[in-house]
């Protein structure tokens, strides 16, 4: 298996392997956003937090990252690789929140942009995004990787509000990919 559990920066990113010294920092860091939660598939807030970390830390098949601002040494959210598999050589990018303070500044673009560089030096070939399409927001940052929307699975997705969502499937080839 490929390692990609790697300390990964370029300004103003640093991602960690998320630790246990990550978790509190984590929490603060969801706890910024309060109306976002009603569109992930997950809550990280409140008493909701400690259930999903537990979760994903059962989650073996996912390589978790706390996202640091260099800028300020602050956790500001966590990213993912999900499932992947050195066979097919595809993974999925998610389980991405970063907070309010980092939105809009392109910092989003730099985390991805190191996934998507690392993912692809490790060998990997096809990196998928999985989005709800309520999240407008996502869905544009994923297109402006270069990721091409490959068709939305319809109602295939029950969130922790109980809401049935669509989720918008985007891939992104390696000889595709321009740095």
């Amino acid at each position: 298996m490929v390692d990609l559990s790697q300390l990964l920066e370029a300004r103003p990113v640093r991602l960690e392997p998320l630790a246990e010294h990550h978790i509190e920092p984590l929490r603060a860091a969801c706890a910024e956003d309060q109306e976002i939660w009603e569109i992930y598939p997950v809550s990280m807030l409140d008493d909701n937090f400690d259930r999903a970390m537990r979760a994903f830390h059962d989650l073996k098949s996912w390589v978790q990252f706390a996202v640091i601002s260099t800028a300020t040494g602050k956790l500001v959210g966590m990213s993912n690789y999900i499932n992947p598999d050195v066979t097919t050589r595809v993974t999925e990018i998610g389980g991405t929140y970063i907070a309010p303070s980092v939105r809009g500044s392109g910092f989003n673009d730099v985390m991805k942009k190191l996934m998507i560089d690392h993912a692809f030096d490790c060998g990997f070939t096809r990196i998928e995004f999985r989005v709800d399409t309520r999240n407008k927001r996502s869905m544009a940052a994923v297109l402006k990787l270069g990721a091409t929307h490959e068709g939305t699975l319809r109602k295939n997705r029950i969130t922790w509000t109980g809401y049935v969502r669509d989720t918008a499937v985007f891939g992104l080839l390696k000889d595709e990919w321009v740095r």
